[in-house]
């Protein structure tokens, strides 16, 4: 969702207890991350629009399905992430860095990643969990401070299991999108976790 900051101070909020459930799914073993293939960009559309669509999150007729079906583009743009499980893509992130065309929150120091997505079909089993885990390792090695993400208000599951892998609302980091420019107006809640150090 591009859009504009909701504000300039970057301090995060205290973190919140987790939400029930948080906890339920490990981290598995048995998931390999890599880099998309572009064959299987076809495959990461349909992921992105059943985690947003099928999961009640968007309609279907909303203007951000357009991006979450362009996988072309976002393998373009940043580093296109898939989780795959006996041999198949079941989840899907892209990482957005500072200047990045994709990146919408990302800093100075900072990694972004978006449009996380588990198909729903392989949901409730702790891949949303390892390839966050991932990505929190991928930012410590790179030596980034913070790892952020948006989401959107819906998402609630998705705010647990990243407040209970450090994560804090940032409020004042909230993206902000206003119908005069995208048709709609909305605002979407910003998660940071700091990784240096």
């Amino acid at each position: 969702m591009t859009g504009q900051l909701a504000g300039e101070d970057h301090t995060p909020r205290a973190p919140a207890e987790p939400g029930p459930g948080a906890a339920a799914s490990a981290p598995r073993a048995d998931v390999v991350i890599r880099p998309a293939r572009a064959e299987e960009h076809d495959r990461i559309a349909e992921i992105t629009l059943g985690a947003y669509v099928e999961g009640g999150h968007l309609p279907p007729d909303d203007p951000y399905t357009a991006q979450l079906t362009d996988v072309a583009s976002r393998a373009a743009h940043g580093e296109l992430l898939v989780a795959e499980v006996d041999g198949v893509a079941a989840a899907s992130t892209v990482i957005a860095r500072p200047g990045d065309e994709l990146a919408e929150l990302a800093a100075p120091g900072e990694m972004e990643f978006r449009m996380l997505a588990v198909a729903p079909d392989f949901q409730g089993r702790g891949i949303a969990r390892t390839l966050v885990r991932h990505l929190i390792g991928r930012a410590e090695a790179e030596g980034a401070e913070n790892l952020v993400l948006c989401s959107l208000v819906s998402m609630t599951a998705a705010h647990a299991l990243y407040r209970s892998e450090g994560f804090v609302e940032a409020p004042a980091r909230d993206l902000v999108i206003t119908r005069e420019v995208h048709g709609k107006d909305a605002r979407f809640p910003t998660f940071v976790r700091p990784v240096a150090g």
